[in-house]
Protein backbone atom coordinates (compact mmCIF):
# COMPACT_ATOMS: atom_id res chain seq x y z
CA UNK A 1 0.00 0.00 0.00
CA UNK A 2 1.10 3.25 -0.72
CA UNK A 3 1.98 5.94 1.94
CA UNK A 4 -1.27 8.10 0.34
CA UNK A 5 -3.62 5.12 1.10
CA UNK A 6 -6.36 6.37 3.17
CA UNK A 7 -9.05 4.02 4.30
CA UNK A 8 -11.87 5.14 6.27
CA UNK A 9 -13.45 5.26 10.05
CA UNK A 10 -13.73 1.92 11.16
CA UNK A 11 -16.64 1.62 13.54
CA UNK A 12 -15.92 -0.67 16.62
CA UNK A 13 -18.78 -3.04 16.93
CA UNK A 14 -16.75 -6.01 18.85
CA UNK A 15 -13.71 -6.18 20.70
CA UNK A 16 -11.48 -9.33 22.06
CA UNK A 17 -9.89 -8.14 25.45
CA UNK A 18 -7.08 -10.18 27.00
CA UNK A 19 -4.47 -8.86 28.94
CA UNK A 20 -1.89 -9.97 31.87
CA UNK A 21 -1.19 -6.21 32.34
CA UNK A 22 -4.62 -4.93 33.39
CA UNK A 23 -3.43 -1.15 34.15
CA UNK A 24 -6.61 0.45 33.61
CA UNK A 25 -8.41 -2.08 31.90
CA UNK A 26 -11.61 -2.01 33.76
CA UNK A 27 -12.45 2.08 32.94
CA UNK A 28 -11.46 1.42 29.52
CA UNK A 29 -13.58 -1.14 29.01
CA UNK A 30 -16.15 0.38 30.75
CA UNK A 31 -16.28 3.11 28.12
CA UNK A 32 -16.32 0.46 25.50
CA UNK A 33 -19.58 -0.98 26.88
CA UNK A 34 -20.82 2.47 27.20
CA UNK A 35 -20.35 2.54 23.63
CA UNK A 36 -22.10 -0.37 23.24
CA UNK A 37 -19.18 -2.50 22.46
CA UNK A 38 -19.57 -6.43 22.76
CA UNK A 39 -16.60 -7.47 24.41
CA UNK A 40 -15.23 -10.88 23.65
CA UNK A 41 -12.51 -11.64 26.78
CA UNK A 42 -10.54 -14.73 28.28
CA UNK A 43 -10.29 -16.54 31.99
CA UNK A 44 -8.13 -14.03 33.92
CA UNK A 45 -9.21 -10.36 32.21
CA UNK A 46 -12.98 -11.39 32.00
CA UNK A 47 -13.08 -12.44 35.65
CA UNK A 48 -11.40 -9.34 36.41
CA UNK A 49 -13.90 -7.56 34.12
CA UNK A 50 -17.40 -9.22 35.67
CA UNK A 51 -16.52 -8.76 39.04
CA UNK A 52 -17.01 -4.35 38.59
CA UNK A 53 -20.42 -6.14 36.46
CA UNK A 54 -18.85 -5.93 32.74
CA UNK A 55 -21.30 -7.61 30.40
CA UNK A 56 -18.58 -10.27 28.93
CA UNK A 57 -18.82 -13.32 26.52
CA UNK A 58 -15.61 -15.43 27.24
CA UNK A 59 -14.34 -16.81 24.29
CA UNK A 60 -14.66 -20.50 24.61
CA UNK A 61 -17.95 -19.95 24.95
CA UNK A 62 -17.75 -18.47 21.75
CA UNK A 63 -15.70 -20.41 19.80
CA UNK A 64 -17.71 -23.32 21.35
CA UNK A 65 -14.26 -24.69 21.95
CA UNK A 66 -12.94 -24.73 25.67
CA UNK A 67 -9.62 -23.72 26.56
CA UNK A 68 -7.04 -26.88 26.72
CA UNK A 69 -3.66 -27.47 27.51
CA UNK A 70 -3.49 -25.29 30.50
CA UNK A 71 -4.55 -22.46 29.00
CA UNK A 72 -1.78 -22.66 26.28
CA UNK A 73 -4.38 -22.58 23.87
CA UNK A 74 -7.35 -20.35 24.36
CA UNK A 75 -7.84 -17.97 21.21
CA UNK A 76 -6.54 -20.05 18.44
CA UNK A 77 -9.47 -20.42 16.56
CA UNK A 78 -11.48 -19.83 12.93
CA UNK A 79 -14.19 -17.64 14.48
CA UNK A 80 -11.21 -15.13 16.17
CA UNK A 81 -8.49 -15.03 13.90
CA UNK A 82 -11.34 -15.09 11.08
CA UNK A 83 -12.97 -12.08 12.64
CA UNK A 84 -9.58 -9.94 13.04
CA UNK A 85 -8.12 -10.84 9.86
CA UNK A 86 -11.48 -10.71 7.01
CA UNK A 87 -11.35 -7.97 4.96
CA UNK A 88 -14.38 -5.82 4.85
CA UNK A 89 -14.70 -4.61 1.42
CA UNK A 90 -13.79 -8.26 0.21
CA UNK A 91 -17.04 -9.69 -1.48
CA UNK A 92 -14.89 -13.05 -1.38
CA UNK A 93 -14.54 -12.94 2.45
CA UNK A 94 -17.79 -11.05 3.46
CA UNK A 95 -19.16 -14.84 1.74
CA UNK A 96 -17.09 -16.78 4.05
CA UNK A 97 -17.16 -14.84 7.07
CA UNK A 98 -21.33 -15.16 6.93
CA UNK A 99 -20.90 -18.98 5.90
CA UNK A 100 -18.63 -19.89 8.45
CA UNK A 101 -20.48 -17.76 11.49
CA UNK A 102 -17.44 -15.57 11.35
CA UNK A 103 -18.08 -12.17 13.26
CA UNK A 104 -16.12 -9.42 12.69
CA UNK A 105 -13.63 -7.98 15.83
CA UNK A 106 -12.75 -4.43 15.22
CA UNK A 107 -10.97 -3.97 18.33
CA UNK A 108 -8.28 -6.37 19.82
CA UNK A 109 -6.64 -5.10 23.20
CA UNK A 110 -3.82 -8.08 24.12
CA UNK A 111 -0.57 -7.25 26.15
CA UNK A 112 2.17 -10.29 26.66
CA UNK A 113 2.49 -12.85 29.25
CA UNK A 114 5.48 -11.07 31.29
CA UNK A 115 8.75 -12.97 29.58
CA UNK A 116 11.03 -10.62 30.01
CA UNK A 117 10.22 -10.06 33.75
CA UNK A 118 10.38 -13.62 34.30
CA UNK A 119 13.66 -13.47 32.78
CA UNK A 120 14.75 -10.92 34.65
CA UNK A 121 13.81 -11.99 37.57
CA UNK A 122 15.95 -15.38 37.34
CA UNK A 123 13.01 -17.66 37.13
CA UNK A 124 13.72 -21.26 36.55
CA UNK A 125 13.70 -22.66 32.62
CA UNK A 126 10.16 -23.92 32.80
CA UNK A 127 8.68 -20.89 34.19
CA UNK A 128 10.32 -18.68 31.59
CA UNK A 129 9.02 -21.56 28.88
CA UNK A 130 5.69 -21.12 30.25
CA UNK A 131 5.60 -17.27 30.21
CA UNK A 132 6.25 -16.93 26.41
CA UNK A 133 3.11 -16.09 25.28
CA UNK A 134 1.91 -17.62 21.79
CA UNK A 135 -1.61 -16.54 20.81
CA UNK A 136 -1.18 -13.20 22.15
CA UNK A 137 1.19 -12.48 19.08
CA UNK A 138 -1.34 -14.46 16.68
CA UNK A 139 -3.95 -12.01 17.45
CA UNK A 140 -1.71 -9.16 17.77
CA UNK A 141 0.02 -9.67 14.26
CA UNK A 142 -3.64 -10.82 12.63
CA UNK A 143 -4.93 -7.64 14.24
CA UNK A 144 -2.35 -5.45 13.11
CA UNK A 145 -2.17 -6.88 9.43
CA UNK A 146 -5.84 -5.95 9.20
CA UNK A 147 -5.34 -2.24 10.39
CA UNK A 148 -7.41 -1.09 7.80
CA UNK A 149 -10.26 -2.46 9.36
CA UNK A 150 -9.22 -3.48 12.71
CA UNK A 151 -7.38 -1.73 15.66
CA UNK A 152 -5.43 -2.91 17.58
CA UNK A 153 -3.67 -1.90 21.25
CA UNK A 154 -1.10 -3.66 23.09
CA UNK A 155 0.14 -0.66 25.32
CA UNK A 156 -2.29 0.51 28.39
CA UNK A 157 -0.67 3.94 27.52
CA UNK A 158 -2.93 3.92 24.15
CA UNK A 159 -6.43 3.38 25.59
CA UNK A 160 -6.79 7.53 25.64
CA UNK A 161 -5.49 7.82 22.41
CA UNK A 162 -8.66 5.01 21.00
CA UNK A 163 -11.15 6.62 24.15
CA UNK A 164 -10.65 10.25 22.59
CA UNK A 165 -11.31 8.69 18.80
CA UNK A 166 -14.20 6.69 19.58
CA UNK A 167 -15.61 9.92 21.09
CA UNK A 168 -14.80 12.03 18.24
CA UNK A 169 -15.92 9.87 15.73
CA UNK A 170 -18.59 8.72 17.26
CA UNK A 171 -17.61 4.78 17.85
CA UNK A 172 -14.73 4.83 15.34
CA UNK A 173 -10.81 5.17 14.71
CA UNK A 174 -9.56 7.17 11.78
CA UNK A 175 -6.52 5.40 9.77
CA UNK A 176 -3.88 7.79 10.74
CA UNK A 177 -4.49 6.29 14.53
CA UNK A 178 -4.91 2.43 12.98
CA UNK A 179 -1.86 3.01 11.29
CA UNK A 180 0.20 4.33 14.50
CA UNK A 181 -1.22 1.23 16.29
CA UNK A 182 -0.50 -0.89 13.89
CA UNK A 183 3.64 -0.09 13.83
CA UNK A 184 3.47 -0.26 17.48
CA UNK A 185 2.24 -3.41 17.59
CA UNK A 186 4.62 -5.43 15.22
CA UNK A 187 7.50 -3.30 17.04
CA UNK A 188 6.32 -4.92 19.80
CA UNK A 189 6.01 -8.75 18.98
CA UNK A 190 9.43 -7.76 17.27
CA UNK A 191 11.23 -6.80 20.61
CA UNK A 192 9.42 -9.86 22.42
CA UNK A 193 10.76 -12.27 19.85
CA UNK A 194 14.01 -11.10 20.32
CA UNK A 195 14.29 -11.02 24.20
CA UNK A 196 13.11 -14.78 23.32
CA UNK A 197 15.75 -15.41 21.22
CA UNK A 198 18.53 -13.64 23.14
CA UNK A 199 16.83 -16.21 26.19
CA UNK A 200 17.53 -18.86 23.94
CA UNK A 201 21.00 -18.14 22.64
CA UNK A 202 21.71 -17.78 26.17
CA UNK A 203 20.48 -20.83 27.15
CA UNK A 204 22.41 -22.76 24.37
CA UNK A 205 26.07 -20.76 25.31
CA UNK A 206 26.36 -18.92 22.48
CA UNK A 207 28.29 -15.44 22.46
CA UNK A 208 27.38 -14.06 18.99
CA UNK A 209 24.06 -16.04 17.52
CA UNK A 210 24.06 -16.57 13.98
CA UNK A 211 21.04 -13.42 13.73
CA UNK A 212 21.68 -10.37 15.78
CA UNK A 213 18.14 -9.10 17.20
CA UNK A 214 18.14 -5.36 19.05
CA UNK A 215 14.70 -4.40 21.00
CA UNK A 216 15.10 -1.29 22.70
CA UNK A 217 11.54 1.56 23.47
CA UNK A 218 12.34 5.11 22.73
CA UNK A 219 12.64 7.01 26.24
CA UNK A 220 12.87 10.55 24.41
CA UNK A 221 13.77 12.39 20.65
CA UNK A 222 16.65 14.54 20.95
CA UNK A 223 17.28 18.17 20.41
CA UNK A 224 19.36 16.96 17.60
CA UNK A 225 22.24 14.57 17.20
CA UNK A 226 26.10 15.17 17.09
CA UNK A 227 25.45 18.23 14.91
CA UNK A 228 22.29 20.63 14.61
CA UNK A 229 21.96 19.52 11.26
CA UNK A 230 21.29 15.52 12.27
CA UNK A 231 17.95 14.35 14.29
CA UNK A 232 18.52 12.03 17.19
CA UNK A 233 16.94 9.92 19.66
CA UNK A 234 16.94 8.24 22.99
CA UNK A 235 16.63 4.27 23.00
CA UNK A 236 16.87 1.98 26.28
CA UNK A 237 16.56 -1.78 26.14
CA UNK A 238 13.63 -3.43 27.81
CA UNK A 239 15.61 -4.78 30.42
CA UNK A 240 18.18 -2.00 31.50
CA UNK A 241 21.14 -2.69 33.39
CA UNK A 242 22.30 -0.10 36.29
CA UNK A 243 22.90 2.29 33.89
CA UNK A 244 22.46 5.72 32.42
CA UNK A 245 19.22 4.36 30.62
CA UNK A 246 17.75 4.15 34.47
CA UNK A 247 18.63 7.20 35.72
CA UNK A 248 15.88 10.62 36.15
CA UNK A 249 16.52 13.92 35.14
CA UNK A 250 15.56 16.16 38.14
CA UNK A 251 15.69 19.79 36.15
CA UNK A 252 17.17 21.18 32.83
CA UNK A 253 16.74 21.28 29.43
CA UNK A 254 16.62 18.58 26.68
CA UNK A 255 19.55 16.61 26.47
CA UNK A 256 21.49 16.21 23.77
CA UNK A 257 22.88 13.41 21.72
CA UNK A 258 25.95 14.49 22.60
CA UNK A 259 25.26 15.27 26.20
CA UNK A 260 23.92 11.44 26.81
CA UNK A 261 27.36 10.31 25.40
CA UNK A 262 29.72 12.12 27.08
CA UNK A 263 26.91 11.58 30.74
CA UNK A 264 27.60 7.80 29.92
CA UNK A 265 31.60 7.67 29.68
CA UNK A 266 31.50 10.02 32.98
CA UNK A 267 29.29 7.66 34.81
CA UNK A 268 31.08 4.40 33.99
CA UNK A 269 34.48 6.14 34.65
CA UNK A 270 32.76 7.06 38.14
CA UNK A 271 31.65 4.13 39.26
CA UNK A 272 34.92 2.67 39.16
CA UNK A 273 36.08 4.02 42.90
CA UNK A 274 34.93 3.93 46.19
CA UNK A 275 36.59 6.22 47.26
CA UNK A 276 34.72 10.16 47.31
CA UNK A 277 35.37 10.98 43.68
CA UNK A 278 34.83 13.39 40.73
CA UNK A 279 35.06 13.18 37.02
CA UNK A 280 35.31 16.30 34.90
CA UNK A 281 34.22 15.34 31.22
CA UNK A 282 34.43 16.37 27.54
CA UNK A 283 34.12 15.09 24.34
CA UNK A 284 33.56 11.93 25.69
CA UNK A 285 37.15 11.85 27.58
CA UNK A 286 37.99 13.03 31.30
CA UNK A 287 39.56 16.36 31.31
CA UNK A 288 39.36 16.10 35.57
CA UNK A 289 39.58 12.85 37.88
CA UNK A 290 40.20 12.36 41.52
CA UNK A 291 39.68 11.15 44.42
CA UNK A 292 39.27 13.18 48.06
CA UNK A 293 38.33 12.97 51.73
CA UNK A 294 34.41 14.30 50.67
CA UNK A 295 33.14 15.27 47.09
CA UNK A 296 34.06 18.89 47.33
CA UNK A 297 37.55 18.06 47.77
CA UNK A 298 37.45 15.78 44.95
CA UNK A 299 35.88 17.83 42.78
CA UNK A 300 38.27 20.88 43.49
CA UNK A 301 40.99 18.43 42.92
CA UNK A 302 39.51 16.89 39.48
CA UNK A 303 39.20 21.18 38.46
CA UNK A 304 42.53 21.59 39.06
CA UNK A 305 43.50 19.39 35.94
CA UNK A 306 42.37 21.70 33.52
CA UNK A 307 39.90 24.01 34.34
CA UNK A 308 39.78 25.56 30.87
CA UNK A 309 38.63 22.87 29.16
CA UNK A 310 36.40 22.13 32.23
CA UNK A 311 33.69 24.85 31.04
CA UNK A 312 30.70 23.89 29.20
CA UNK A 313 31.69 19.76 30.27
CA UNK A 314 29.91 17.51 32.23
CA UNK A 315 30.61 16.49 35.76
CA UNK A 316 29.88 12.93 37.63
CA UNK A 317 30.33 11.83 41.23
CA UNK A 318 29.83 8.99 43.31
CA UNK A 319 28.34 9.95 46.20
CA UNK A 320 24.88 12.08 46.97
CA UNK A 321 25.90 15.59 46.03
CA UNK A 322 25.84 17.96 49.41
CA UNK A 323 25.74 21.82 49.39
CA UNK A 324 29.60 22.10 49.70
CA UNK A 325 30.30 20.34 46.67
CA UNK A 326 27.53 21.85 45.04
CA UNK A 327 28.48 25.28 45.81
CA UNK A 328 31.82 25.07 44.26
CA UNK A 329 30.63 23.05 41.25
CA UNK A 330 27.89 25.72 40.14
CA UNK A 331 30.81 28.64 39.74
CA UNK A 332 32.05 26.88 36.60
CA UNK A 333 29.48 26.46 33.87
CA UNK A 334 28.63 22.41 33.01
CA UNK A 335 25.96 21.11 30.89
CA UNK A 336 25.04 18.05 32.89
CA UNK A 337 25.74 17.04 36.70
CA UNK A 338 25.52 13.00 37.28
CA UNK A 339 25.18 12.14 40.95
CA UNK A 340 23.38 9.29 43.06
CA UNK A 341 21.17 11.66 44.63
CA UNK A 342 21.14 14.76 45.56
CA UNK A 343 20.15 16.66 48.87
CA UNK A 344 17.31 19.59 49.22
CA UNK A 345 19.98 22.17 49.61
CA UNK A 346 22.03 20.89 46.65
CA UNK A 347 18.69 20.69 44.44
CA UNK A 348 17.85 23.79 45.53
CA UNK A 349 21.60 25.49 44.38
CA UNK A 350 21.06 24.23 41.21
CA UNK A 351 17.84 24.85 40.37
CA UNK A 352 19.17 28.23 39.89
CA UNK A 353 20.77 27.22 36.44
CA UNK A 354 17.37 26.71 34.82
CA UNK A 355 19.12 24.99 31.87
CA UNK A 356 21.80 22.89 33.48
CA UNK A 357 20.65 19.05 33.52
CA UNK A 358 20.63 17.26 36.77
CA UNK A 359 20.68 13.43 36.18
CA UNK A 360 20.23 11.58 39.66
CA UNK A 361 21.07 7.88 39.19
CA UNK A 362 20.15 6.28 42.51
CA UNK A 363 22.85 3.71 42.62
CA UNK A 364 26.28 3.94 40.34
CA UNK A 365 26.62 0.73 38.08
CA UNK A 366 28.71 -1.87 38.23
CA UNK A 367 31.89 -1.23 36.32
CA UNK A 368 32.59 -4.40 35.87
CA UNK A 369 29.22 -6.33 35.18
CA UNK A 370 28.75 -8.48 32.33
CA UNK A 371 27.47 -7.43 29.07
CA UNK A 372 28.03 -6.45 25.35
CA UNK A 373 28.40 -3.17 23.58
CA UNK A 374 27.18 -2.25 20.26
CA UNK A 375 28.02 0.09 17.31
CA UNK A 376 26.97 1.17 13.91
CA UNK A 377 29.11 0.78 10.70
CA UNK A 378 28.30 1.04 7.21
CA UNK A 379 25.87 -1.83 6.34
CA UNK A 380 26.26 -3.79 9.80
CA UNK A 381 27.01 -3.64 13.36
CA UNK A 382 29.91 -4.38 15.68
CA UNK A 383 29.05 -6.70 18.79
CA UNK A 384 31.59 -7.15 21.55
CA UNK A 385 31.65 -8.18 24.94
CA UNK A 386 32.21 -4.99 27.75
CA UNK A 387 35.65 -4.25 28.31
CA UNK A 388 35.16 -5.34 32.13
CA UNK A 389 38.77 -6.35 32.35
CA UNK A 390 40.45 -4.47 35.62
CA UNK A 391 43.88 -5.47 37.26
CA UNK A 392 45.16 -5.22 41.30
CA UNK A 393 48.49 -5.17 42.75
CA UNK A 394 49.05 -8.87 42.09
CA UNK A 395 48.68 -8.33 38.64
CA UNK A 396 51.28 -5.85 38.57
CA UNK A 397 54.94 -6.93 37.09
CA UNK A 398 57.57 -5.11 37.93
CA UNK A 399 60.40 -4.76 34.80
CA UNK A 400 62.25 -2.11 35.92
CA UNK A 401 65.30 -1.92 38.55
CA UNK A 402 63.52 0.04 41.18
CA UNK A 403 60.31 -1.10 42.47
CA UNK A 404 57.71 1.36 43.01
CA UNK A 405 56.82 3.41 46.15
CA UNK A 406 53.72 2.49 47.98
CA UNK A 407 52.86 6.46 46.27
CA UNK A 408 53.81 5.38 42.71
CA UNK A 409 51.46 1.95 43.45
CA UNK A 410 47.91 3.66 44.03
CA UNK A 411 48.66 6.62 41.61
CA UNK A 412 49.71 3.25 39.10
CA UNK A 413 46.29 1.69 40.00
CA UNK A 414 44.13 4.87 39.98
CA UNK A 415 45.91 6.21 36.34
CA UNK A 416 45.27 2.81 34.97
CA UNK A 417 41.08 2.48 35.80
CA UNK A 418 41.06 6.38 34.42
CA UNK A 419 43.16 5.18 31.27
CA UNK A 420 40.90 2.75 30.05
CA UNK A 421 37.95 5.34 29.86
CA UNK A 422 40.44 7.51 27.84
CA UNK A 423 40.20 7.68 23.98
CA UNK A 424 43.17 6.04 22.45
CA UNK A 425 46.06 6.17 21.73
CA UNK A 426 45.71 7.53 25.73
CA UNK A 427 48.13 8.94 27.83
CA UNK A 428 47.07 9.89 31.90
CA UNK A 429 49.62 11.83 34.00
CA UNK A 430 48.53 11.32 38.17
CA UNK A 431 49.66 12.42 40.90
CA UNK A 432 48.39 11.57 44.60
CA UNK A 433 45.34 9.77 43.15
CA UNK A 434 44.49 12.67 40.70
CA UNK A 435 44.55 13.24 37.53
CA UNK A 436 47.15 16.39 36.60
CA UNK A 437 47.18 15.74 32.61
CA UNK A 438 45.89 13.62 29.74
CA UNK A 439 46.78 13.00 26.15
CA UNK A 440 43.98 11.72 23.83
CA UNK A 441 43.09 10.10 20.76
CA UNK A 442 46.53 10.83 18.97
CA UNK A 443 47.57 9.13 15.89
CA UNK A 444 51.37 8.12 18.03
CA UNK A 445 51.68 7.46 21.69
CA UNK A 446 54.42 10.14 22.27
CA UNK A 447 51.99 12.64 20.40
CA UNK A 448 49.74 11.65 23.22
CA UNK A 449 52.45 12.45 26.05
CA UNK A 450 53.28 15.65 24.11
CA UNK A 451 49.58 16.97 24.31
CA UNK A 452 48.97 15.83 28.13
CA UNK A 453 52.75 17.68 28.68
CA UNK A 454 51.75 21.00 26.95
CA UNK A 455 48.52 20.94 28.51
CA UNK A 456 50.16 20.74 31.82
CA UNK A 457 52.26 23.85 31.03
CA UNK A 458 49.39 25.46 29.67
CA UNK A 459 47.47 25.41 33.06
CA UNK A 460 50.98 25.86 34.86
CA UNK A 461 51.20 29.20 32.70
CA UNK A 462 47.51 30.30 33.30
CA UNK A 463 47.80 29.33 37.26
CA UNK A 464 51.08 30.53 38.07
CA UNK A 465 52.12 27.52 39.29
CA UNK A 466 54.64 24.90 39.18
CA UNK A 467 54.15 21.93 36.29
CA UNK A 468 51.60 19.39 37.79
CA UNK A 469 53.12 16.39 35.89
CA UNK A 470 56.37 16.94 38.52
CA UNK A 471 56.70 13.75 40.62
CA UNK A 472 53.85 11.91 38.57
CA UNK A 473 53.00 8.58 37.04
CA UNK A 474 52.49 7.35 34.20
CA UNK A 475 49.50 5.42 32.77
CA UNK A 476 49.05 4.48 28.91
CA UNK A 477 46.55 2.56 27.59
CA UNK A 478 49.05 0.47 25.48
CA UNK A 479 52.33 -0.32 25.31
CA UNK A 480 54.88 2.40 23.94
CA UNK A 481 56.40 1.29 20.75
CA UNK A 482 59.23 3.84 21.03
CA UNK A 483 60.98 5.05 23.73
CA UNK A 484 60.76 8.46 23.13
CA UNK A 485 57.03 9.03 24.53
CA UNK A 486 58.56 7.15 28.27
CA UNK A 487 61.02 10.19 27.85
CA UNK A 488 58.98 12.82 26.83
CA UNK A 489 57.19 11.56 29.81
CA UNK A 490 60.42 11.55 32.34
CA UNK A 491 61.42 14.98 30.79
CA UNK A 492 57.70 16.47 32.13
CA UNK A 493 58.90 14.78 35.53
CA UNK A 494 57.28 11.74 35.92
CA UNK A 495 59.05 9.06 37.83
CA UNK A 496 56.47 5.79 36.85
CA UNK A 497 54.76 4.14 34.26
CA UNK A 498 52.21 1.71 34.26
CA UNK A 499 51.63 -0.21 31.05
CA UNK A 500 50.36 -3.21 29.26
CA UNK A 501 54.00 -3.93 27.60
CA UNK A 502 53.75 -6.50 24.99
CA UNK A 503 55.89 -4.43 22.39
CA UNK A 504 59.03 -6.09 20.22
CA UNK A 505 60.90 -3.19 21.92
CA UNK A 506 60.13 -4.41 25.32
CA UNK A 507 63.80 -4.21 26.67
CA UNK A 508 64.00 -1.10 25.17
CA UNK A 509 61.61 0.85 26.88
CA UNK A 510 62.31 -1.10 30.05
CA UNK A 511 66.52 0.26 29.85
CA UNK A 512 65.08 3.39 29.07
CA UNK A 513 63.19 3.82 32.12
CA UNK A 514 66.02 2.17 34.44
CA UNK A 515 68.62 4.70 32.78
CA UNK A 516 66.12 7.50 34.47
CA UNK A 517 65.64 5.79 37.92
CA UNK A 518 62.26 4.86 36.42
CA UNK A 519 60.13 2.35 37.88
CA UNK A 520 58.01 0.47 35.70
CA UNK A 521 54.93 -2.29 36.02
CA UNK A 522 53.45 -4.33 33.45
CA UNK A 523 49.54 -5.11 33.33
CA UNK A 524 49.55 -7.61 30.60
CA UNK A 525 46.32 -6.12 29.78
CA UNK A 526 45.49 -3.49 26.86
CA UNK A 527 42.44 -0.98 26.80
CA UNK A 528 42.03 0.37 23.27
CA UNK A 529 38.67 2.61 23.42
CA UNK A 530 37.71 3.89 20.05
Amino acid sequence: MSGTFDPPLAHIRRALVSVSDKTDIVPFVSFLVEHDVHILSTGGTAAVLRAVGLSVTEVAEYTAFPEILGGRVKTLHPRIHGGLLWERDNAEHRVAAETHGIASIDLLVVNLYPFTEAVAHNADGSTCVESIDIGGTALIRAAAKNYVSVTVVVDPADYSAVIEAMTRYGGATPASLRLRLAAAAYARTAAYDAAIAAWFAQKNGEIFPSRLTVAAALRQTLRYGENPHQQAAFYVSDSPAISLAATTQVQGKTLSYNNLCDADAALELAAVFEQPAAIILKHANPCGCALGTDLESAYLRALSCDPVSAFGGIVAVNRPLDAAATTSIARTFFEVILAPDATSEARALFAKKHNLRLLLTGTMPDPYRAGMTLRSVAGGFLLQTRDAGHICRMDLKVVSKRSPSEQELEDMLFGWAVCKHVKSNAVVFVRHRAMVSVGAGQTSRVDSVRVAVWKAAAVARTTGQSMLTGGSVVASDAFFPFPDGLIAAHEAGATAVIQPGGSIRDNEIIQAADDRNMAMVLTGMRHFRH
